[in-house]
C-alpha cells in the first residue's frame, strides 16, 4: 500500500508539471494548447534516450529534454503565430498524434510500440522499490516546489503582466509598444520547458516508455486539472493535478461495489463517475477552486 501511495504521489507530481507548464502557455498567455502529450513525449524519449545509449546522468538527461522541447514550443509558437482559438487548438492536437505516431513507427530511434526499457532513475540499484518511489516522490514534489515558485514570480513580474494583457486583447497591448509573437513564443518554450520536465522525469520513474503512455486522453486530463484547479494561478494547477490524480484512482474500486457489471461496464461507470464529479466542481466554481484574482503589484504563487 506505501508503495501505490508513494507512485500515485509521484504521478500527481507529474501532473501537477504539466497543468503548470499549460498554466503558462494558456493560463497566462491565452494560447490553447492541446498538444501536451506531445511535448511530454518528447521530454520523456529525449530524456530515455540519452540514459539508454549515451549514458547521460539524470540530471544532464532532463535538462536536455527541456532544451529540446522549449527549441520545438519556440518553433511550434512560431509556425501557429497568425493561428488564433479553435484552429491553434486543432493543429497542436495534430502535432501531439504526430509526435506519437513518429514514436510508433520509428523503430529504430525509439523502439516502436515496443518502447524504451530499462531507463535508469537515480539510485534505483542501490534501493529497495519503497525507498525509490519516496525519493522520486520527493524529487518530483521538489520539482513542483520550485517550478511554482519561479512561475508564480515570472506571473507577477512585468513579463507576466504583458501576457495576460497578450490573452485580454493582443492589439491593444501591440498598440501598447509590445511585441506580442515575441512575448508568446517565449512563453510557449517555458510552458513546454516545463511540460518536458513532467516527460523526462515520468521515464526516469517508470523506467520504461511506450507510444500508448502518450494518448491524447492524456491532454484532456491536464486541460481538466487547469480547469478545475484554476487558470492562471500556478497554485490553482497544482490543486487541478492533485484532484485529477485523486479521482482517476479514488474511482479505480469502485467497480467492486458492483461485481455485477463487466470490466467494460465498470470502465465505463468509472469515467462517467470522473465526468461528473469534474463537471459539478466546474459547475459550483466555474473559475476554478482557486481562480486568479486581479493583481496591481507582485504576488505569491
Amino acid at each position: 500500500m506505501a508503495n501505490y501511495l508513494l507512485a500515485l504521489g509521484v504521478f500527481a507530481g507529474l501532473y501537477a508539471l504539466l497543468a503548470l507548464g499549460l498554466n503558462v502557455i494558456w493560463g497566462l498567455a491565452g494560447m490553447i494548447n492541446l498538444g501536451l502529450a506531445g511535448f511530454y513525449a518528447v521530454g520523456a524519449y529525449a530524456s530515455a534516450l540519452l540514459a539508454t545509449r549515451l549514458h547521460w546522468p539524470v540530471l544532464a538527461c532532463l535538462a536536455l529534454g527541456m532544451v529540446a522541447c522549449a527549441v520545438l514550443g519556440a518553433g511550434v509558437a512560431l509556425m501557429t503565430a497568425r493561428l488564433r482559438g479553435d484552429y491553434l487548438a486543432i493543429v497542436t492536437l495534430g502535432f501531439a498524434e504526430v509526435i506519437r505516431l513518429v514514436a510508433s513507427n520509428e523503430i529504430w530511434l525509439t523502439g516502436g510500440t515496443d518502447g524504451i526499457s530499462s531507463i535508469p532513475g537515480p539510485f534505483r540499484a542501490l534501493l529497495t522499490p519503497l525507498q525509490f518511489n519516496l525519493l522520486f516522490c520527493v524529487i518530483v514534489w521538489a520539482a513542483v516546489v520550485i517550478c511554482a515558485l519561479l512561475l508564480g514570480r515570472l506571473s507577477g513580474a512585468p513579463f507576466g503582466r504583458v501576457l495576460r494583457a497578450i490573452r485580454e486583447d493582443e492589439m491593444v497591448a501591440s498598440v501598447a509598444g509590445k511585441y506580442a509573437l515575441l512575448f508568446k513564443v517565449r512563453a510557449f518554450a517555458l510552458g513546454a520547458a516545463v511540460l518536458g520536465l513532467a516527460g523526462g522525469l515520468y521515464a526516469h520513474f517508470n523506467g520504461y516508455v511506450a507510444p500508448d503512455s502518450f494518448a491524447p486522453i492524456v491532454t484532456i486530463y491536464v486541460v481538466l486539472a487547469l480547469t478545475a484547479g484554476g487558470t492562471g494561478r500556478m497554485s490553482g494547477a497544482l490543486v487541478g493535478g492533485v484532484l485529477v490524480i485523486a479521482l482517476m484512482e479514488g474511482t479505480r474500486f469502485i467497480g467492486a461495489a458492483f461485481p455485477d457489471l463487466l470490466p467494460a461496464q465498470q470502465a465505463a461507470l468509472r469515467q462517467g463517475v470522473i465526468g461528473l464529479a469534474l463537471i459539478l466542481a466546474l459547475h459550483q466554481r466555474p473559475q476554478g477552486i482557486l481562480p486568479e484574482r486581479p493583481r496591481n503589484h507582485f504576488s505569491e504563487v
